[in-house]
């Protein structure tokens, strides 16, 4: 196939001007494809059947590829095949039912609860932007708010004393309970915190403000968070989404519902919570076999 595939690359390079990092690449995949073929037995374009591309779909999994290089693979390969059919070199796209990849996403960031109180006891609290960071930081772990909602909070829609808050997301409302240091920070924040930050604006309504009295941008939380992991000397890279993580499944190794929680972190349907679930378990399983002497 060495032919074709010299053919293809000169397509792709004076027809469609595409870079040289892109030829290699197409080159570099169309090859290693090249090498499997001959290993089976193939010598012509129009030998490969879809069966072929399905082992071979195997190969590249057995050798430890990952999704982004099994994208690149499928696309390298359509291109080529595509090609081949327009010249009518071949009568069938072998790669015409090749799936792309399912999307893999990390597992979430938990911060255990001894990270938790490092990060949360980092602020100054003798400064007025300390008060302000200690309660935008205990609010988001208190009730696992997204950073949209936490900006998007009015003064009107706390109510420290009553322990919850009224959050919105979109055209959905819920009612978040939080706790006593949460109720603490705010009040604090409320007194002696906010009304300096002002500048002068009262009519303001924004729960959290900037040092301009404006309401705060997700800009400026995701610098307050990655300040002050710093500070607690975090490794890695700590997000807002962290504590939201964190929040749900401190809840669930404590012996939450699943429901409940869901309907706390406003999730439309069980499944998004339930990831929770399988990450709790696996931390619990992971605790067990390091502590109990007859674990192993």
């Amino acid at each position: 196939m060495e032919t074709e595939l010299q053919s293809f690359l000169q397509e792709m390079a004076v027809e469609r001007s595409l870079s040289d990092n892109t030829l290699a690449s197409y080159e570099r995949d169309l090859r290693h494809f090249i090498r499997f073929a001959a290993d089976s037995g193939i010598e012509l374009p129009d030998q490969v059947m879809k069966h072929h591309m399905a082992r071979y779909w195997l190969v590249l999994r057995q050798e430890g590829r990952k999704n982004a290089s099994l994208s690149r693979y499928r696309v390298s390969l359509r291109a080529f095949f595509r090609f081949l059919l327009d010249k009518r070199l071949i009568d069938h796209d072998p790669t015409s039912e090749m799936d792309a990849p399912k999307p893999t996403s990390p597992p979430p960031s938990i911060l255990s609860a001894e990270q938790v109180e490092r990060l949360l006891s980092a602020p100054d609290k003798t400064d007025i932007a300390g008060i302000r960071d200690a309660a935008i930081l205990e609010t988001m772990y208190a009730c696992g708010i997204r950073v949209s909602e936490l900006i998007a909070l009015d003064v009107s829609d706390v109510h420290a004393g009553l322990g919850f808050i009224r959050c919105q997301a979109g055209s959905k409302e819920r009612i978040v309970p939080f706790g006593r240091s949460a109720a603490n920070a705010i009040e604090a924040y409320l007194s002696t915190g906010r009304t300096p930050m002002l500048r002068g604006k009262q009519e303001e309504q924004a729960l959290f403000v900037n040092r301009r009295g404006e309401r705060m941008t997700r800009q400026g939380v995701w610098k307050i968070v990655k300040k002050y992991a710093s500070a607690a000397g975090f490794d890695g890279e700590l997000t807002p989404h962290s504590l939201r993580h964190s929040f749900a499944a401190h809840l669930l190794e404590n012996g939450a519902d699943v429901r409940s929680v869901q309907e706390m972190m406003g999730h439309a349907g069980l499944a998004a919570t339930q990831k929770y679930v399988q990450l709790t378990k696996s931390r619990i399983k992971e605790v067990y076999e390091r502590t109990h002497p007859r674990a192993r």
